[in-house]
């Protein structure tokens, strides 16, 4: 196994990965309830997606540990399955209803689009196209986008509307003095003084230096829950199977002729755009956590053949009955618990594997304990701030927007398209005061126009 994935030479162990690769899959367990109850509100069947989403999570994720030897894991993205789902529902008071069925070949045809773009290394220059501040933003905006995750799922953070009244979603209305938008949660809820729990408790190990801290910090969070109660055995393991119907999965639930005849293209283009840069984004982040872009060219080809899983994984995940399948973000836990090799995330695919037939485990870990362990994450990757020369405006603009934009309107795919477009401006105007100090790769180019145009003819996600 050591000589497999390269244990020694990558500076980890045996105990560490699968620790790690343990870390992983808690940090992303909420995906088997999440995903099922966002699809099933789409007409789905809840088991079948529930099987869908374990299935593939854990084939593509091991499929990434055994070929690439790469510590990241896969899963049903969020976000995009609430885009999947809302395009169903939108549609369904139309002339030209979109069925479940032609929802699945929308992601399917943009899992094809992705195996394209990856052959022919288009998505693989974007490595070297984007500059190294750049990059490190991507890291940054990554851990500040899973913070807010974070705090929002356990109630730490809440979006309120303090005397706005009617407003329309997808509007704005100019913000003044007396009005909040985001406050502190309330500590008469319980999930938020157990993550507050959860959160010292991961933060108390690692300060002691603890191997496993945010690992045995969701356990004792999870024990602590079952004996005050918080979590309650019978309602958690209600209504949960031991043995699954893989008869409700919708296998290869395709519908060609139906995505031409209602004009899906618009849709299978959103989806395409939004996953090009979450997976970069998600790719390069976890892979610079990692140490692999210490080594430019290694880190690239590394990469570049994750892309290429992910790539399979799109249209695998669709085959077998759930929305786009793409890199988590949820993967740099297990990173910071020192994972370094395939062994990683090999490990959290067996994981989902078993999920099938453990479901009902699962539903005993609190969502406040996997909720801190996101928080503590993010700190772990702001570390990467440092990097960004932030005294050279050309690179610190750009830098900012991304992870700003990342974090404040909720969406990766936003705040690496607001910083490519502002460096390709910025560093154009600099370069014609200064002679050319900045290099902007011609695939910038291409994909600032592109960006432009997109938010232009199709809005904003």
């Amino acid at each position: 196994m050591e000589r497999f994935f390269r244990l020694k030479e990558l500076g980890t162990n045996v105990r560490t990965e699968i620790m790690a690769g343990l870390t992983t899959f808690m940090t992303m367990a909420y995906i088997l309830a999440v995903n099922p109850m966002i699809l099933g509100n789409a007409g789905m069947d809840w088991t079948g997606v529930f099987l869908a989403t374990a299935l593939a999570a854990g084939i593509f994720t091991i499929a990434m540990g055994l070929f690439i030897n790469f510590p990241v894991a896969l899963a049903p993205g969020m976000g995009l399955n609430a885009y999947f789902a809302s395009v169903i529902l939108a549609s369904a008071a139309t002339d030209k209803p979109i069925s479940p069925a032609m929802g699945l070949t929308a992601v399917f045809i943009s899992g094809i689009i992705f195996i394209i773009l990856t052959l022919t290394q288009v998505r693989q220059m974007l490595i070297t196209a984007v500059p190294d501040s750049l990059k490190h933003a991507i890291t940054v905006g990554i851990g500040m986008f899973i913070t807010i995750i974070g705090m929002k799922n356990s109630g730490l953070m809440t979006i309120v509307v303090d005397s706005f009244t009617d407003i329309e979603q997808g509007s704005f209305t100019a913000v003044s003095a007396n009005e909040t938008v985001i406050q502190l949660g309330s500590f008469h809820n319980e999930t938020v003084v157990f993550t507050c729990i959860a959160i010292f408790l991961i933060a108390i190990l690692m300060v002691l230096r603890v191997p496993g801290a945010i690992l045995f910090g969701i356990l004792g969070t999870t024990v602590i829950a079952l004996i005050t109660g918080h979590v309650d055995i019978n309602t958690a393991l209600e209504n949960k199977t031991w043995i699954p119907d893989f008869g409700t999965m919708h296998v290869a639930d395709f519908d060609f002729a139906g995505v031409f005849e209602v004009g899906l293209v618009t849709v299978i283009l959103t989806f395409t755009f939004v996953e090009l840069f979450d997976t970069f984004g998600t790719l390069v982040g976890t892979a610079t956590r990692a140490g692999f872009m210490k080594n430019p060219v290694e880190g690239k080809k590394k990469i570049g053949k994750a892309m290429m899983v992910d790539a399979i994984g799109v249209s695998g995940g669709a085959l077998l009955g759930t929305s786009t399948v793409t890199a988590y973000v949820e993967s740099s836990a297990g990173i910071a618990q020192g994972g370094r090799s395939g062994l990683t995330a090999v490990t959290t695919g067996i994981c989902f594997l078993l999920a099938i037939f453990l479901s009902p485990l699962i539903a005993l870990i609190p969502g406040s304990a996997t909720a801190a362990a996101l928080i503590i994450v993010g700190v772990l990757m702001m570390q990467s701030v440092k990097e960004i020369d932030f005294t050279d405006m050309v690179y610190a603009i750009p830098s900012f927007l991304t992870f700003a934009l990342m974090a404040f309107s909720y969406s990766i795919a936003n705040g690496i398209s607001f910083g490519i477009v502002s460096y390709v401006v910025l560093a154009a105007v600099a370069n014609v005061a200064k002679k050319g100090k900045y290099q902007i790769h011609w695939l910038m180019w291409i994909l600032a126009v592109l960006i432009i145009a997109r938010y232009v003819l199709m809005g904003g996600e």
